[in-house]
């Protein structure tokens, strides 16, 4: 579908995404938006004398063929709001944009959760961030994150470890890499995911463009995990969209005298649920999704009677061996032993903090 007419709409001055949404309900098309008379706009609820007159007169042309060719010239696809893949949850929030810029594959309808927090993240927040997201993906939610540094790429590769799908929400335009160690990623994330901006092509990644890239974080995701802030930090910012949009909030406790805690302790006062096992937050969302490995519970590889009872536990959820060995009620020796044979054929795969999965 060429988007030259969504481009152009989208380019005039005081034409905002509500704007444009009422526009379209009215006129069917950006086109026959574009060409309406004077007195067609004065009859679109929310469209001033001044927009109306802006739609009127601004050469919308420039930018739109160079729009058009730039995401010709990339092979970047532009989802927008009447298209099937467009995210459904994105349009209950008050501003959705008009259309997506993509990389990857978007769904019209998934299980998606948001995990957000501090590019300085310590040991315990990266590590948590991965183990989390990994087990999300284990279960079939898709975790979205702003490909920012720290939480946000451990989210976003702890998803992608474990096998699942993960959207990156980018504060700049889809065809800049931000930031730039991320090159990898930013390819991994287009093929085995989705890459995603409301921004035009070649826009620099600007303090103000993040603020409007977190309400779509929380925009496309059924619930936000915040695992490490700071007061006042953009992902608060991220979990009062959360709350503004009717969304879930989580957070991750962390340590009293860590500044980087002071956030997610103080959203935990607010209300947020406390996170501490990624049942916390399976259990909340609206249809709770299953382990990826249903069939037969046993795999068709050989194992012994012990090696299946392991098994077995781990395909109804990822464990900490901590668990597994109450669970199994075998000895620590005997648990780690069967781990690993299990890992050696292929069985099972160990995920950050000694929590195991079943591949």
């Amino acid at each position: 579908m060429d988007h030259y007419y969504w481009f152009a709409l989208k380019s005039i001055p005081l034409v905002g995404n509500v704007t444009f949404r009422r526009l379209l309900e009215r006129f069917d098309t950006p086109e026959r938006a574009l060409k309406a008379s004077a007195a067609e706009l004065s009859t679109v609820k929310g469209v001033s004398a001044a927009a109306a007159a802006s739609i009127l007169t601004h050469d919308y042309r420039p930018f739109a063929e160079r729009e058009s060719e730039a995401v010709a010239r990339h092979g970047v696809k532009v989802v927008d709001f009447l298209a099937t893949e467009y995210p459904k949850v994105l349009l209950e929030i008050s501003d959705p944009p008009p259309f997506l810029y993509v990389r990857g594959e978007l769904h019209g309808v998934e299980d998606a959760v948001a995990i957000v927090g501090s590019r300085r993240a310590s040991t315990y927040g990266l590590v948590t961030t991965e183990r989390l997201a990994g087990e999300l993906a284990l279960h079939g939610v898709t975790v979205v994150s702003g490909m920012a540094r720290g939480v946000d790429t451990a989210a976003h590769r702890g998803a992608l470890k474990a096998g699942g799908r993960s959207i990156g929400v980018l504060g700049c335009g889809i065809d800049v890499v931000y930031p730039p160690e991320n090159q990898r990623l930013f390819k991994e994330m287009a093929e085995k995911g989705a890459l995603v901006s409301e921004f035009p092509m070649g826009t620099t990644p600007l303090a103000e463009n993040f603020p409007r890239r977190n309400r779509i974080i929380s925009g496309i995701s059924r619930g936000v995990l915040v695992v490490e802030a700071v007061q006042n930090s953009g992902s608060l910012i991220t979990a009062r969209y959360a709350l503004d949009q009717g969304r879930e909030v989580f957070a991750i406790p962390g340590n009293i005298n860590s500044s980087g805690s002071r956030g997610t302790n103080q959203l935990i006062k607010q209300g947020a649920k406390l996170v501490d096992g990624v049942e916390d937050i399976l259990e909340e969302l609206p249809q709770r999704s299953k382990v990826v490995a249903h069939a037969d519970p046993l795999p068709s590889f050989s194992l012994t009677p012990q090696e299946a009872g392991i098994y077995t536990l781990l395909a109804e959820s990822p464990l900490h061996i901590d668990d597994i060995i109450v669970k199994s009620e075998l000895t620590v020796g005997d648990v780690s032993a069967i781990l690993l044979r299990l890992e050696l054929k292929g069985a099972v795969m160990q995920l950050p903090g000694k929590h195991f999965a079943i591949t």
